[in-house]
């Protein structure tokens, strides 16, 4: 039965790293395709559409980090060892720290992008 249970837990956990990667993948599609289309037909709208787009690249990117830190912390429910347990550690306060910065990123350019549409 426990071998059963960390079988499934480790299948979930590719899962949702699958999940994260393909959070990534289609949010970088978006990104690109609207950016080429700024680009090359619509080049007079102000600075802040491009801000926009890199905004709501920065949500995905985020909620892909944090699907990522699952994917980790599941692995790592499997009957860790210190390392595991060590690396995991790592791994959730530069993800952590990663995320952290983003948010803040997103924040103040959501902020300044309010106010100047207000």
């Amino acid at each position: 039965m426990e071998d059963l249970f960390k079988q499934l837990t480790a299948n979930l956990a590719v899962g949702v790293e699958a999940g994260a990667g393909l959070i990534i993948g289609f949010a970088a599609v978006e990104a690109t395709f609207k950016a080429f289309v700024l680009f090359f037909v619509r080049r007079r709208l102000p600075d802040a559409v491009k801000e926009e787009i890199r905004l709501r690249f920065g949500r995905w990117l985020s909620l892909a980090l944090e699907f990522e830190l699952a994917a980790d912390i599941l692995r790592t429910a499997i009957a860790p060892t210190w390392t595991e347990i060590g690396q995991l550690g790592a791994i959730v306060v530069l993800r952590t720290v990663l995320n952290f910065f983003l948010q803040m990123e997103i924040d103040k350019a959501a902020t300044r992008n309010y106010v100047q549409f207000k």
